[in-house]
């Protein structure tokens, strides 16, 4: 079972204590490791690398909402009226903890993940020494898991962004983080292996695993290299307990550095768009296509009007290289696309039989840029984006896609769902995000959404 390493609780249930002690060697890198006495000779140590990259560490503690336990009679209105049983509150605050890491000591920006402060109402940053501040939330994104925090700066240590590329497997690694809401911990480990898919259900992946210990609570924490660098933001653990059984994963932090950026100036990701379906390289259709070579990703079909249709890319083409680097499979290549902002020049390199050709390409929008509700309103909680190409010719019409509803937000409470396309409100259709947001604004009382939900057309009244 794979679960998020963020800490679920405040409640601790206590429990026996089993510590086992291990010796691994490592080589430690010169100038960040020391020896100390031991008998027969020296004995290895990280001490000195941990002084000075642990203050980059931090706690996150997160106050968000949960759902109230109540009786099931308790919701009948004709039993409350009867008993004449007061209002009851529909959530209760719920106190969860995680790690993250100081990327910015000047600005006070501070990597996490997206679920540790998903529909958080507070967020507190505690530090190694005790300091603990406020933080404010820059911008999140779901599809890779990876948020920004903003502390007020001074006197914080920062960590260098490694680059996650250079990672190799059998690379010795060390993961920071606040386990169980225990505190700080390190524990170490290897690179296991690089570049997993299919761990969640998102589909932006291309996860470090590594067998340091990684558990509840680890989540937003650091893997760094033993020369102190950050390779990757620990996000979650494959355990059919929910204890550490020596498979972890981490967004690479050459992911993590690229949503960032795109958070600092925006906000939110505004993802690219290439106008492809792509599929992976499989030995049998390499066979048929007549190459030697498994590794690429073939383009299935090519969207009219788009940027690959104008730059001239054809359906049966391998797409084998992005900006000069090898694609190793359609999620590789999805990634790159996803992750390039909106209006970037990229080169592609493609291959057909034996013919070998670069193509330069303009990156368009995504179309998967979501925009909040506006707050106050009765869609309050929800996120809307534009519809996909593919989602206008399914449901015959234009509108705006639901992307997500926050848990016991008033949204979640109106019946609407992730996937409805919202294509008019009170009559008046809304054809684009800034439409909806516009019309939102401007209607007081009952709104009446159109909605084409599972390829059929319903009226749903939100009040």
């Amino acid at each position: 079972m794979l679960r998020n390493s963020c800490l679920f609780s405040v409640q601790i249930l206590r429990s026996p204590l089993f510590i086992a002690l291990a010796a691994v060697a490592v080589t430690v890198t010169p100038g960040h490791g020391q020896t100390v006495p031991g008998v027969g000779g020296s004995l290895p140590t990280l001490a000195p690398l941990l002084e000075r990259v642990t203050p980059a560490v931090v706690n996150i503690a997160v106050v968000s909402e949960a759902p109230a336990a109540t009786n099931p009679l308790y919701n009948d209105p004709f039993f409350r009226r009867f008993f004449n049983l007061p209002e009851l509150p529909q959530t209760r605050p719920r106190l969860s903890a995680g790690s993250g890491v100081i990327v910015d000591a000047g600005k006070g920006h501070v990597l996490t993940n997206h679920h540790v402060i998903a529909n958080a109402r507070e967020i507190a940053v505690t530090l190694k020494d005790g300091r603990r501040l406020p933080a404010r939330l820059v911008g999140s994104d779901q599809a890779t898991d990876i948020a920004l925090l903003q502390i007020e700066p001074g006197n914080l240590t920062a960590l260098e962004i490694g680059d996650s590329d250079r990672l190799r497997v059998g690379d010795y690694v060390l993961a920071i983080g606040n386990p169980f809401g225990l505190g700080q911990t390190v524990t170490s480990g290897i690179v296991s292996a690089l570049g997993r898919t299919g761990i969640s259900t998102e589909g932006y992946e291309d996860f470090i695993q590594t067998d340091a210990s990684i558990n509840p609570g680890n989540s937003g924490g650091a893997l760094i290299t033993l020369d102190g660098r950050l390779v990757g933001v620990n996000t979650a653990i494959l355990s059919p307990a929910g204890g550490n059984i020596g498979i972890g994963f981490a967004v690479p932090s050459n992911m993590a550095r690229a949503v960032m950026a795109q958070l600092i100036e925006h906000g939110e990701v505004r993802r690219g768009r290439l106008g492809v379906a792509i599929q992976d390289l499989t030995p049998d259709l390499a066979v048929a296509l007549g190459l030697s070579d498994i590794r690429g990703a073939v383009v299935a079909s090519v969207e009219p009007d788009s940027p690959a249709a104008q730059a001239g890319i054809q359906a049966g083409e391998v797409v084998v290289a992005f900006n000069g680097q090898p694609v190793q499979g359609a999620t590789d290549l999805r990634n790159r696309i996803g992750l390039t902002p909106a209006g970037t020049d990229v080169t592609l390199t493609l291959r057909r039989d034996k013919a070998q050709r670069t193509i330069a390409v303009r990156i368009a929008p995504g179309g998967t840029s979501q925009v909040a509700a506006p707050s106050g309103t009765a869609l309050d909680g929800a996120r809307f984006r534009e519809p996909t190409a593919e989602e206008v010719k399914a449901a015959g019409a234009r509108g705006v896609m639901v992307a997500e509803i926050a848990a016991n937000s008033r949204a979640a409470r109106t019946g609407l769902r992730p996937g409805d396309m919202i294509v008019a409100v009170n009559r008046t259709p809304v054809g684009s995000v800034q439409d909806l947001s516009r019309v939102l604004a401007s209607v007081q009382g009952t709104l009446a959404l159109e909605l084409v939900r599972d390829g059929g057309r319903l009226l749903l009244a939100v009040r």
